[in-house]
């Protein structure tokens, strides 16, 4: 086994947040990402519908789902395969295409949440682009399926195009926050970014 094979394994075997997760019965340790944004900014309300993109293997949903009962809805959307969770309906497919709008049967969502990653190519440039465009296509969904003064959750890594992506948010949105919860690793580029107050009708928007 590699030395860094080693290292991550040692990591995650000692990580607190990974053990919480067995005993409390999450997916994986990114649940309590979720859980601390939503204490510090309320993300979800009783009631409520939520979208969540790249939602593989679920632990956001299943925090989601617990959050919005009673009377709430959630969606759950991945490329990949999702075991079923009590109170979340899973679409396997991409959230780009058609298939995601008609299964919100004109509804429009509370809270889109993106944990959207690409296929890494190990070139931080090419890796940085896909993710943009992941993003982008995120914030196009956003237009069509968000309600007006809406949330938009985002896990983002700094980089050459993290700038461009939260300026695109800030047109587009309210307010926008960026946060680290402690659950994310100190040494990780990864971040989190909260947008609040979606403007439908913001100038520039396609018709």
């Amino acid at each position: 086994m590699a030395k860094s094979n080693k290292q991550w394994l040692r990591r995650h075997v000692t990580d607190p947040y990974v053990r919480k997760a067995r005993e409390q019965g999450y997916r994986s340790r990114a649940a309590y990402k979720i859980l601390e944004l939503d204490e510090r900014e309320r993300l979800f309300r009783p009631g409520g519908m939520v979208v969540d993109l790249g939602a593989a293997p679920g632990s956001w949903s299943q925090v989601a789902a617990a959050k919005v009962q009673p009377g709430g809805k959630v969606i759950a959307v991945d490329l990949l395969d999702i075991a079923p969770i009590s109170g979340v309906t899973v679409l396997k497919g991409d959230f780009r295409q058609a298939h995601l709008l008609e299964a919100l049967a004109g509804a429009r969502a509370n809270v889109v949440l993106s944990d959207l990653a690409p296929n890494l190519s190990g070139i931080p440039n090419v890796d940085q682009a896909r993710l943009a465009e992941l993003t982008h296509a995120a914030l196009d969904f956003c237009q069509k399926a968000l309600k007006k003064d809406g949330l938009f959750v985002l896990k983002a890594f700094h980089g050459e195009t993290f700038d461009e992506v939260l300026q695109r948010m800030k047109h587009e949105f309210g307010s926008v926050k960026v946060v680290k919860p402690a659950a994310s690793r100190g040494e990780s580029r990864e971040t989190y970014v909260v947008a609040r107050g979606f403007q439908s009708d913001f100038p520039g928007k396609p018709a």
